[in-house]
């Protein structure tokens, strides 16, 4: 039986914004399809609860890196959709850098071998 591992909500705990900005900034979007597209983007190793997720779009509004609107009626009722802002992009570019930087020290000190500093 080969059963896949998933990842630790405890390592993604910081970065769900992050994770969402960048769905958003290739798209104006809802909360179901976020949460599809974040299992999809994972390799179905994440998933984002809808609780996490509506918490997370009401902190990036109230910051304003997001706005939402209501969508047309579609089978069952309306949508509420979510759009990136011009200050999210610039939220999404910086977070991605602050990523990068942290994997580097991460990896240093995870894979890092002190001998190499003596």
């Amino acid at each position: 039986m080969n059963v896949k591992p998933l990842i630790s909500k405890d390592i993604i705990r910081g970065h769900t914004t992050t994770i969402v900005l960048n769905i958003l900034s290739q798209g104006d979007s809802y909360g179901y399809e976020i949460a599809k597209m974040v299992k999809v983007l994972s390799r179905d190793a994440y998933e984002l609860n809808e609780a996490t997720l509506y918490t997370v779009f009401r902190r990036l509004e109230k910051n304003g890196d997001i706005t939402s609107y209501w969508g047309d009626e579609s089978q069952g009722g309306r949508r509420k959709y979510y759009q990136i802002t011009d200050q999210g992009k610039q939220t999404l570019t910086d977070n991605i850098k602050a990523w990068n930087f942290a994997k580097e020290v991460i990896d240093d000190l995870i894979l890092g071998r002190i001998e190499d500093y003596e």
